[in-house]
């Protein structure tokens, strides 16, 4: 009898290990335009080994208006990647060179052409993007939003939205700036126009209850950020900042430790960094609001390979709204946090 059992188990752990065994020789191949534009990011064939993904023709496109160079939207496209070779099929990402929803319209439209079998898109500005949009419904394309467009995706007749409701994480936000007696405070924002990010700024202060100042900084130039924040400071010293991704938290930082406040002055930032999140760890920072941009960009490509071959789509809630966020990340799991982030995939 215990012979019996032993080669049982001996044959499960044969199965185990060769199920697990060989290297995934599929690669990925990433092309960019000198101006930091548009990025194709796409799965590499099979390589024909019986552990091999299953390879499906079907091609997706993700049109995003953050480019993948920079820090948050790198880990976004990282998930595009790994979604792509999981699933076994070929996918693009690609951006406008800048913060622009013209050119942005013109990407989406040049992907509707080329007739992909799905597409992903942000919704920054449904004003802006919402006739190429609903081209692309007509035209039978399947279509998922992700990042922005949480409150907009639907009447755009896109399926589901895949990432955070913006103003209620604000909200939070301001309700732990309010916790921590915090009276006065600015909002650091690197996209004034982007809906995502000024709902993030409103919540802020209907969370505080005060009355909160924008301050609008340019995403490209992290110098000039600095000295902006440095001096609104001057001008009107606040008890707490908020910034709304790494691009503004960075130079906030260096902001605040030049003028000697760092540590007195309450701050916190939607979306991490290895910087942010060590900042964390060191107390210089309240804590940072996590969207999950890895999985905002991995989930919709899953989700349109299993649409395509089952019709179904999983909705995620009533409003069809896939939450991957607010996740508050402070200093009691920052630490922890720090290796995902430099794996790219926090």
């Amino acid at each position: 009898m215990k012979r019996s059992v032993w080669l049982v188990l001996l044959l499960a752990f044969a199965l185990v290990v060769a199920a697990c065994g060989g290297d995934d020789d599929s690669a990925d191949t990433t092309a960019a335009t000198d101006d930091g534009g548009t990025e194709t990011t796409a799965a590499a064939g099979d390589d024909g080994g019986d552990d091999a993904v299953t390879q499906r023709g079907f091609r997706f496109v993700v049109v995003s208006h953050g480019q993948a160079s920079d820090p948050f939207w790198s880990v976004a496209a990282n998930g595009v990647t790994d979604a792509g070779n999981d699933m076994g099929v070929t996918v693009e990402y690609q951006s406008p060179g800048t913060f622009d929803m013209v050119e942005m319209s013109q990407i989406i439209d040049a992907a509707v052409a080329s007739q992909p079998d799905g597409l992903v898109v942000s919704i920054p500005d449904a004003a802006a993007l919402g006739d190429s949009i609903r081209a692309a419904v007509a035209a039978g394309i399947p279509v998922i939003s992700m990042n922005s467009g949480s409150d907009a995706f639907a009447d755009l007749g896109v399926l589901v939205h895949v990432g955070q409701t913006e103003y209620e994480a604000g909200l939070i936000a301001g309700g732990r700036f309010a916790a921590e007696g915090v009276g006065s405070a600015i909002c650091v924002n690197q996209e004034v126009g982007n809906t995502a990010l000024d709902d993030r700024c409103q919540g802020f202060e209907d969370g505080l209850g005060v009355d909160v100042n924008v301050i609008p900084v340019d995403l490209a130039d992290p110098t000039g950020t600095q000295e902006t924040v440095a001096g609104a400071l001057q001008a009107n010293p606040v008890e707490g900042i908020l910034t709304l991704g790494p691009t503004g938290a960075a130079p906030t930082l260096a902001a605040l430790t030049e003028s000697g406040l760092l540590g007195s002055v309450k701050f916190a930032t939607f979306d991490m960094s290895p910087d942010v999140l060590q900042s964390i760890v060191d107390g210089d920072m309240l804590f940072a609001i996590d969207q999950a941009q890895y999985l905002q960009g991995y989930l919709p490509i899953v989700l349109l390979t299993k649409f395509k071959e089952t019709g179904a789509l999983p909705l995620g809630s009533v409003d069809r709204v896939m939450l991957t966020g607010p996740q508050i990340v402070t200093s009691d799991v920052a630490a922890d946090v720090i290796q995902y982030s430099e794996q790219g995939l926090r």
